[in-house]
């Protein structure tokens, strides 16, 4: 099954496509398509992967995925069992940067949006602050009709251009030339994500996509501009960060080894070199912003 290239369902009477997903679950597979996606998630929580960046999403979380990224929003692991109820919901948007768009935005007044596109096209995050400036105007495109949800669209376009605050994810476009090679790079991620508790060696990574261990080095490299050791590090310091913020365990030194990391003092350097803080700090930063949040 091809998961590496998706067609959006963009009508010709459309110029752009809003879609509203209410599944168990995302698609829990790499992909990407040719047109640009604005995507507000309504509820649910996971890791996305977009280009070569990585992080956990949340609820109220707005994303702008560039046009022909590789992405992936896995939803966490209690989404894919039936008896939890859980459910994840979204407003996505689509349209094509390079297709009626490309006439507008030759436009002087348009110049701003222009510059907005092109920036974004690593894929972007909105700050909290915006979130729900956005999400307005996100449902506001939603329920407009014809000609109005394009004026709408256009409108929404240039908020986003005037907001500040956007927090840029990938570090390149990351195209992949070929199917194969996106179902390879899924094939290495979903196995990493799956298995980032226990010890993978590169002999074990490398056999997944059928590859010699020096083959995969030069592969993962070349296609993520890091080494499979940072990213399996960047997978767990990922899941150390969720089960922090979900108050999800007993001490700090309980998520180290839950995570995959054989001793307290790797997961606190690992942990301060990914995020910029450690772990202690992490946790008193979150949770003051969570008493801010709930004195409001």
């Amino acid at each position: 099954m091809k998961v590496i290239q998706f067609t959006i369902p963009v009508t010709k009477d459309n110029s752009i496509h809003v879609q509203e997903d209410s599944l168990p679950h995302f698609y829990e597979h790499l992909h990407r398509h040719n047109e640009a996606q604005i995507c507000w998630v309504i509820a649910g929580e996971g890791t996305l992967i977009a280009g070569n960046y990585m992080q956990p999403f949340h609820s109220g979380d707005i994303f702008i995925i560039g046009a022909n990224q590789p992405h992936l929003f896995k939803s966490n692991p209690e989404y894919f069992d039936k008896a939890s109820g859980k459910q994840v919901h979204s407003l996505n948007i689509f349209f094509d940067p390079k297709g009626f768009l490309t006439a507008m935005l030759d436009f002087p007044e348009m110049l701003s949006i222009k510059k907005f596109i092109e920036a974004s096209k690593h894929s972007m995050q909105a700050s909290e602050h915006n979130q729900k400036i956005i999400s307005d105007y996100i449902s506001k495109v939603h329920n407009s009709a014809s000609g109005y949800r394009l004026a709408a669209f256009i409108e929404m376009l240039q908020l986003l251009a005037n907001l500040k605050g956007w927090k840029y994810l990938s570090t390149e476009s990351f195209e992949y030339t070929t199917d194969s090679e996106g179902l390879r790079m899924d094939d290495i991620y979903q196995y990493t994500i799956a298995n980032y508790t226990e010890n993978i060696t590169l002999e074990e990574i490398a056999a997944v996509v059928y590859l010699t261990p020096q083959s995969f080095c030069r592969y993962f490299k070349k296609h993520t501009l890091k080494t499979y050791t940072n990213f399996l590090n960047e997978v767990r310091i990922n899941e150390a960060c969720k089960k922090f913020m979900s108050n999800d365990f007993t001490s700090i030194s309980a998520i180290a080894y839950q995570t995959g990391f054989n001793n307290v003092v790797t997961f606190n350097r690992v942990f301060r070199s990914i995020t910029g803080k450690s772990p202690s700090e992490f946790l008193k930063e979150y949770n003051r912003k969570i008493e801010l949040t709930e004195g409001l």
